[in-house]
């Protein structure tokens, strides 16, 4: 019923004692307490990617009962998209620990550690197997797409008893799964950001969406032939853009006719470029470099300070209009747009919970300056856990790149440490909640002495950082910036 001004309140439970509801996020000096109440009741894991898989494995091992809702028709389904993909950090970062100790109790035959896999190599070599562990695959819903989340008899308003009633998570097909805490890892790969400079769609943006195309397309395999001998314009100025101009300008090599413009908000590519050499990641300076002489050389041609207002599709053809904040304007006539622009996150399943989010970036409030992109590169992101991600809404935890907000800092080994800590404090372990750490490569990031080594037997590692960042990124992140491919590393 709902909570209008006249309606009746709802009983508090007598059972037990109510729990008082947070006002803030829990912070070092309180924590967050579920209701014993709701003990019988499994915990919801939204999303079978590698941070919700992690999650599971941490319930696995600490005997808590689990839902994994998974959207797709298989685990990994989002990074199976960029399956064509290789990282930049090796499998050593790739896996999370109390996964790699179910699998290994159970004979998994482990990939060497110092490769750098693909997006497909990550699902087939490790999501899968996971997912088909006996502690984790009766618990498993493939096809289950969480359309809502509330808590049960209880819009946001309603406070008296709330903090014992149970979660309600509503699929599309209908159903209603109840739960005793939500731990929401489904990412951000399905809510990209839109190619308008200023965060709102441009100017007949959906209308040309038959044209446009968003990050890692797979330019040289499924996907050839909407670029082969075409004009393809790439927005963006984050790895899974270069990854992308890399690919066409390969493809280029095959079918002269290609042609190839890159568009960038910035006065320069120097971000994007990076290190060259002197990159602590080998792989992701030999990228930069790459790209470089592509452009000095004039097979790419950049656009800077392009700022896209307008989107106009005529027959087999787009046209984009730039106008900066000074007024100039630029036009581009192409064939086919690639939106490398990143991804955001989506809060609306959310909507009737108690979520504190923080104004500029919507992760947490008690997150945001600990990511904050304009302080803080992915490798000096510290370690955090159940105490900067909790909400108002006991019991609600937004994990891995979700949890970001827009910041293009994530990492997949941050994600794996969240759910460590987040399924620590489920359990009432609040001394190994708070016990948060994160062991990174030297670098801070996701390095590999083994990358150059790699590229003789297999090609440039391009496009993701894939063992430490989430998920596609947006790239593996992703839950990018405007700009970034999604994640700093990725």
């Amino acid at each position: 019923m709902s909570s209008g001004c006249c309606g009746p309140a709802a009983p508090a439970e007598q059972s037990a004692p109510a729990v008082p509801v947070q006002t803030a996020p829990a912070t070092s000096s309180e924590q967050v307490v579920l209701s014993p109440q709701l003990d019988h009741l499994p915990v919801a894991v939204i999303g079978a990617g590698p941070v919700g898989l992690a999650a599971a494995a941490h319930l696995a091992e600490r005997n808590l009962d689990f839902l994994l809702l998974e959207a797709g028709e298989q685990v990994g389904a989002s990074i199976a998209q960029w399956g064509h993909v290789r990282t930049f950090s090796p499998w050593k970062y790739d896996i999370d620990a109390a996964a790699r100790r179910l699998l290994d109790a159970g004979g998994w035959t482990a990939p060497d550690e110092d490769w750098l896999p693909t997006g497909a190599e990550l699902v087939e070599d490790y999501l899968i197997p996971l997912a088909a562990h006996p502690a984790i695959a009766p618990h498993l819903r493939l096809n289950a797409k969480v359309t809502g989340i509330s808590r049960l008899g209880f819009d946001r308003v309603r406070t008296t008893g709330r903090d014992t009633a149970p979660f309600v998570i509503r699929l599309a097909d209908g159903t209603e799964i109840a739960a005793r805490a939500v731990v929401d890892a489904s990412g951000t790969w399905r809510t990209p950001n839109v190619l308008g400079a200023s965060g709102l769609p441009a100017h007949g943006e959906h209308a040309a969406a038959g044209f446009v195309d968003h990050a890692l397309p797979d330019v040289l395999g499924a996907d050839r032939e909407h670029y082969a001998g075409k004009h393809t314009l790439v927005v963006g100025a984050g790895h899974s853009a270069a990854t992308t101009l890399l690919a066409l300008a390969a493809l280029a090599e095959e079918a002269p006719e290609t042609r190839i413009t890159w568009a960038i908000r910035a006065g320069s590519a120097a971000r994007t470029y990076g290190g060259g050499a002197a990159d602590a990641l080998p792989a992701r300076g030999a990228l930069g470099t790459r790209l470089r002489a592509l452009v000095e050389t004039g097979r790419i041609t950049l656009l800077t300070a392009f700022f896209t207002h307008a989107v106009t599709a005529d027959g087999e053809a787009v046209t984009v209009i730039s106008r900066d904040p000074s007024g100039n304007e630029q036009k581009v006539v192409a064939d086919r747009i690639v939106a490398a622009t990143g991804y955001r996150p989506d809060h609306a399943i959310a909507g009737e919970l108690r979520l504190d989010l923080d104004a500029i970036l919507g992760s947490t409030r008690a997150l945001a300056p600990l990511i904050d992109p304009n302080h803080h590169s992915c490798g000096t992101v510290p370690a955090h856990g159940a105490d900067e991600l909790a909400h108002p809404e006991p019991g609600y935890y937004a994990v891995g790149v979700k949890s970001y907000g827009r910041a293009p800092t994530f990492l997949m080994a941050t994600g794996y440490e969240q759910v460590r800590s987040v399924v620590a404090a489920l359990a009432g372990d609040w001394a190994a909640a708070r016990q948060v750490q994160l062991e990174l490569p030297e670098t801070g990031v996701c390095s590999s002495n083994l990358a150059e080594a790699q590229e003789t037997r297999v090609g440039l590692a391009t496009g993701i950082s894939g063992g430490l960042l989430a998920a596609p990124l947006p790239l593996a992140s992703v839950g990018a910036s405007a700009e970034s491919g999604g994640g700093c590393c990725g």
